[in-house]
């Protein structure tokens, strides 16, 4: 991922420094246990756990003549105890094992601990979409079916809705990268023909890995699918968070908007320019996430027991799903965060339809008075349509029909139009994600 996208504790996990680190971890991990049961020497496991090192330089060097990285990682290994006068020691590194016992295992060191930096952005973002929700809970605004007023709803409701979205979205991720911690060191098809199942379960333990209960040459790919998908769906999440709020910055709603900062700049051409940038950046870098999550899905078939054709889509997918989904969910904290919300100018796009809004409690209101549903359907759809077309105040409208006032004195149809009616249950929602005592 390029610089631009990327948080440096999130980056560095997956530098190229990093990765070997991860590998000689599980390269030091294998041989204190196989010491441990005397199958290498003891002062073998002791030399690279404690002297072996590698230089980054001198692998790529290596791989550019043998065209293999694994190998050339353990040249370059061996390399270093050699220089240190550890010859026969060098010899023991790798013992027993194939390179994707290496290399599989690595990796899910690798995204053990970038999702632990997810998890955390993750909370972070739920606190934020929490305490915003308790903010506007109560705060009036119109609800938009196919993007047309429907009836009212509250601000809060909306934060309410993305937290409990986030909130499923955490227990998946925590499924998923549940699912990714694990190892294998069970050799060139699986079948330990070199080491034992009890040596890969202690190798795994050293590591805080579990060991995948059966495999091939690799870990099978469907659960770094799974976890690629959750992240893509997390990335899905956020772009609806975006697109709601480039939906109300724009100018003839102007219910809520992006911070901007008073040396921000909206357009090279037009000064008076406040665009949704963050936004529209959150929903543009979620398009790569799920094109990622489609990458991943090609990866769990493979030929027999292992083809490489998996190995250079996850040398980009993982750095880049994992940097991008970190990114993105820290944007998005800031952006709830920092948004600048306009009561006021909810209640006039609420009101700006002269009680159009209030169409189906009219309806309720005249069945429940005595009037047929189908011809008091009819009837306010008439009012409504007319009102809407020719731009007149709907209550005034419904307020001067004999057959409606025959139906609903003045007092009951002030009732109608009455939003504590719509809105009465707003706690109760609450209630039910947050809990009585947070949403009191």
């Amino acid at each position: 991922m390029i610089e631009r996208y990327t948080l440096p504790e999130m980056g560095r996990i997956w530098t190229e420094t990093n990765k070997y680190n991860c590998w000689l971890q599980v390269e030091s991990a294998a041989s204190t246990v196989l010491a441990a049961d005397g199958v290498i020497p003891a002062a073998a496991a002791e030399a690279i756990a404690t002297k072996a090192s590698f230089d980054v330089a001198r692998i790529q060097e290596i791989e550019s003549e043998v065209r293999h990285d694994v190998i050339a990682f353990t040249t370059a290994v061996s390399e270093s105890l050699k220089a240190q006068g550890l010859d026969a020691e060098s010899r023991w590194l790798h013992y027993g094992l194939t390179s994707n016992d290496i290399v599989d295992t690595a990796q899910a060191l690798q995204v053990k601990d970038a999702s632990k930096l997810i998890r955390v952005a993750l909370v972070g973002l739920l606190e934020v979409l929490k305490r915003r929700a308790l903010e506007f809970k109560h705060t009036p605004t119109i609800g938009r079916t196919h993007g047309i007023h429907a009836e009212p709803t509250t601000f809060g409701l909306k934060l309410l809705n993305w937290y409990a979205e986030v909130q499923r979205s955490l227990v998946r991720f925590d499924a998923a990268a549940e699912d990714m911690r694990v190892g294998k060191l069970s050799g060139a098809v699986g079948t330990f023909g070199h080491l034992k199942p009890e040596h890969e379960e202690r190798i795994c333990a050293l590591l805080e890995l579990k060991a995948a209960p059966v495999a091939t040459q690799v870990i099978q790919r469907d659960r770094h699918a799974a976890y690629i998908a959750v992240l893509a769906l997390i990335g899905s999440t956020l772009d609806k968070i975006a697109v709601e709020v480039r939906h109300l910055q724009r100018t003839e709603v102007r219910e809520a908007q992006e911070y901007f900062s008073e040396k921000q700049k909206g357009s090279s051409a037009m000064p008076h320019k406040k665009n949704p940038i963050i936004s529209e950046q959150i929903s543009g870098l979620a398009r790569v996430l799920r094109a990622n999550a489609q990458a991943a899905f090609e990866n769990v078939p493979l030929w027999h027991e292992r083809d490489i054709s998996h190995s250079s889509v996850e040398r980009i997918i993982f750095p880049d799903s994992t940097i991008l989904t970190h990114y993105l969910l820290t944007k998005t904290t800031s952006l709830i965060d920092r948004l600048l919300v306009y009561p006021a100018r909810m209640l006039r796009n609420l009101e700006s339809t002269g009680g159009l809004i209030f169409s189906g409690q009219l309806l309720l209101d005249l069945a429940e008075a005595g009037m047929m549903r189908e011809d008091a359907y009819r009837l306010v759809q008439s009012h409504a349509m007319r009102a809407w077309k020719e731009d007149l105040v709907f209550r005034n409208e419904v307020a001067s029909d004999p057959e409606i006032a025959a139906l609903l004195s003045k007092e009951q149809l002030a009732k109608t139009f009455e939003m504590t009616r719509q809105l009465g249950n707003v706690d109760a929602i609450f209630v039910r994600v947050l809990g009585e005592d947070i949403a009191a």
